[in-house]
């Protein structure tokens, strides 16, 4: 058996220049050629927000049938709930 030399080893390669080609300039696809936004750019990004502004309504319990005032009183009445549950265990455990 022969052992090649990895020196003399055939390689198929493809030869690159080097100097770097400019991208062509390629205009964005919502504005004109002057930077000027198209009106479906300008309507979809005004929805966007405007469903962004619900969504975060909605999330921050603003929106819908439910107030923050209500959102306290469920808050306080689970507490309360809570705290009386609490001491139903206590009461359990002395009593043992």
């Amino acid at each position: 058996m022969t052992e090649k030399d990895p020196d003399k080893e055939i390689l198929d390669a493809e030869i690159v220049d080097e100097s770097p080609t400019a991208p062509a300039e390629v205009p964005e696809p919502d504005y004109s050629e002057g930077g000027v936004p198209s009106f479906d750019h300008v309507r979809d990004r005004i929805e966007q927000r405007y469903t962004t502004s619900l969504g975060s309504t909605e999330l921050a319990g603003l929106g819908g049938k439910e107030d923050v005032a209500s959102l306290d009183k469920k808050i306080a009445d689970r507490d309360k709930a809570a705290k009386d549950k609490l001491a139903e265990i206590r009461r359990a455990m002395r009593e043992q």
